[in-house]
């Protein structure tokens, strides 16, 4: 090769290594900002807030087991989930008892009430700003100065009262009160006729019986007037007539669902209620 020839292939050659040797410093400094590209979107994750605690109440003649499906299914969508024991003794206690398992509870709240714990989110709601979204699932949605009894009675459809036995038990301050448990042999056709008969013998078994003084108690200040509230209307429920839960729910401005269940809905059918129990959360994160 020609002298000057060569001297010209390694003066491009000496610029192009100096252009690469300047631009270096550059290019890494543009990709060590571009490497946490993923730290915006966890910022907006952030400022959505933490996912709340979905805490599950259940009612008269079931108990925290009937949200068994319901729980599964929340937790895999990464919520945490608490399905406290409901007392069923009265509700100003078992709204005083709910009240003290929310204090333990951090962070942000949806509070989900079945049949009777309904009334009881209702009440334990008061005042808590920490709950963001009241969920009635085939429930009772009272104002102040209702029971449930008048409530269930208020449309015709119920066959509750032919399928209850009641019995005496003790009162902690002395004398006796009065519960009501549904007959074993009625319990299926009464309270899951859409459950298979041997998963409704099991919950027959295990009901919790309700004391007439829960049900005829009446009902404090009602969240839902202050709080966003959801519903599930169980159109084939034999315990609270449809048409009362509808009344409720609309009276309380709730988004309304509908589905063809029984009063054991979350047993019968756990993921249409995981879904308004999910669209709740959604909503008010």
């Amino acid at each position: 090769m020609h002298p000057t020839r060569r001297t010209r292939t390694r003066t491009r050659t000496r610029s192009r290594t100096l252009a690469l040797a300047l631009a270096l410093p550059a290019t890494l400094a543009a990709l060590i900002g571009a490497a946490p590209a993923s730290a915006p979107a966890a910022d907006a994750t952030d400022r959505h807030g933490p996912k709340p605690t979905i805490v599950l109440v259940h009612g008269a003649f079931a108990d925290a087991s009937s949200w068994s499906g319901t729980i599964r299914r929340l937790q895999r969508a990464g919520y945490p989930v608490l399905a406290p024991a409901n007392p069923l003794r009265g509700l100003a206690a078992d709204t005083a008892y709910l009240r003290s398992v929310l204090a333990a509870v951090d962070g942000p709240v949806v509070l989900v009430g079945h049949s009777y714990g309904g009334a009881v989110i209702s009440g334990a709601a008061v005042g808590d700003s920490r709950v963001k979204a009241l969920v009635y699932i085939a429930a009772f949605t009272p104002d102040k100065g209702e029971s449930a009894a008048e409530l269930a009675a208020k449309f015709p459809g119920s066959t509750l009262g032919d399928t209850v036995n009641p019995r005496s038990y003790p009162l902690p301050g002395g004398g006796t009160g009065t519960e009501l448990v549904i007959e074993r042999a009625a319990f299926h056709r009464q309270f899951a006729a859409d459950v298979p008969s041997a998963d409704a013998a099991v919950m027959a078994a295990a009901q919790r019986p309700v004391a007439t003084a829960a049900l005829e108690e009446k009902a404090g200040e009602a969240a839902w007037k202050t709080i966003p509230s959801w519903a599930l209307i169980a159109t084939a429920d034999k315990n609270i007539p449809p048409a009362a839960e509808r009344w409720m729910a609309r009276r309380a401005g709730a988004h309304l669902t509908e589905v063809d269940a029984s009063h054991a809905v979350a047993v019968s059918r756990p993921a249409v209620v995981a879904d308004v129990v999910l669209d709740a959360a959604r909503v008010t994160r």
